[in-house]
């Protein structure tokens, strides 16, 4: 067998690989809030997030338009399908850490920084303009713009229901949490499975199987959205309890604050603009939104912090990690 298609299949592989670690390590962005709230069984919950997630990998491809097409440029053939792969297991390796660590980190800025340094070491062409206007500024404006609307809805509510029957009212939020965090694994699937799209299709198109301007094959959105579905069904227990009770003690309004929050932010980016933001980040300040609207001393700063640092270190460590392994690769196949 050619040795092109073998790495093509390879690569295909470890997408798909990578693609399974996003769904059960962000499977708490959509579930966490409403299991901790007792709005959803944490089983029920996840069935619900796998199914959502699966119809919102369906919905769009603007996202993986990007990643495939805006980040880096591969050169043809085996040294470029080699880039590529350094590029998922360094997204990978990063994501197995932090979910290690229950450390709620972004799996797109893990993907994005696999590309970044394996293309570095390989002295490939980076987009430096894309990577800044569609990475970096969503980076920083999304959870800003989550924190602010979470907290915001969050206030409406507060000042809405002030003297109304808090038991009432706790359990018609979480009836209705049922559809904000179905909302929210629907914005997950639009938004991470087609990152993993992207870098199938870019493999395609470095082995000379597709061109640049061709559509995403059906096949290839289909794997990816059973991938991440299979994944977030297979939940991702420790970034829950972080997510769910560490940052922020969550009530069933502050729920679905949070989650209607982090589910807009998400459809704005995907659909508006075709950004690949990271919906660990939207979800986290969405939390912490919800929790600093009622008062500042209910969000644990301190945990915060730590999340805040991983955030940080996405990037350049998966860039890291990416180089590391194309030097291997390098090494091995060419």
């Amino acid at each position: 067998m050619d040795l092109t298609l073998v790495l093509i299949i390879g690569v295909v592989v470890v997408a798909l690989a990578f693609d399974y670690t996003n769904g059960f390590h962000d499977a708490a962005n959509a579930v966490a809030t409403a299991v901790s709230t007792q709005a959803l069984k944490p089983k029920t919950a996840l069935i619900m997030a796998a199914g959502m997630n699966f119809l919102g990998a369906n919905l769009g491809t603007q996202v993986a338009s990007t990643v495939g097409k805006g980040i880096i440029d591969a050169p043809k053939g085996t040294h470029g399908l080699v880039i590529v792969a350094a590029s998922l297991l360094g997204a990978i390796a990063w994501n197995l850490v932090t979910w290690y660590f229950g450390l709620p980190s972004s799996s797109s800025h893990a993907l994005i920084g696999g590309m970044v340094g394996a293309a570095l070491a390989s002295s490939s062409i980076i987009h430096w303009e894309g990577v800044f206007h569609k990475v970096v500024i969503p980076m920083i404006l999304s959870p800003l713009v989550g924190f602010t609307l979470a907290g915001a809805i969050m206030i409406g509510f507060l000042w809405t229901f002030r003297r109304s029957n808090a038991p009432k009212v706790n359990q018609g939020f979480r009836r209705s949490q049922i559809i904000s965090s179905g909302a929210l694994a629907l914005g997950h699937g639009l938004q991470d499975a087609q990152k993993t799209m992207g870098v199938i299709f870019l493999a395609l198109v470095v082995g000379g199987f597709k061109h640049n301007g061709d559509p995403i094959p059906q096949w290839v959105i289909l794997s990816a959205a059973t991938a991440i579905s299979l994944g977030t069904y297979a939940g991702g227990w420790r970034i829950m309890r972080t997510l769910g009770r560490r940052i922020s003690t969550v009530t069933p309004p502050q729920g679905f604050a949070s989650e209607s929050a982090a589910a807009s932010v998400l459809y704005i980016a995907a659909l508006g603009f075709g950004a690949p933001i990271s919906t660990t980040h939207t979800v986290t300040s969405s939390i912490m939104g919800v929790g600093a609207a009622r008062r500042l001393s209910a969000v644990r700063w301190g945990v915060a912090a730590n999340i805040v640092t991983g955030w940080v270190l996405t990037i350049p460590a998966a860039a890291l990690v990416g180089a590391l392994v194309y030097y291997g690769f390098h090494w091995v196949f060419e």
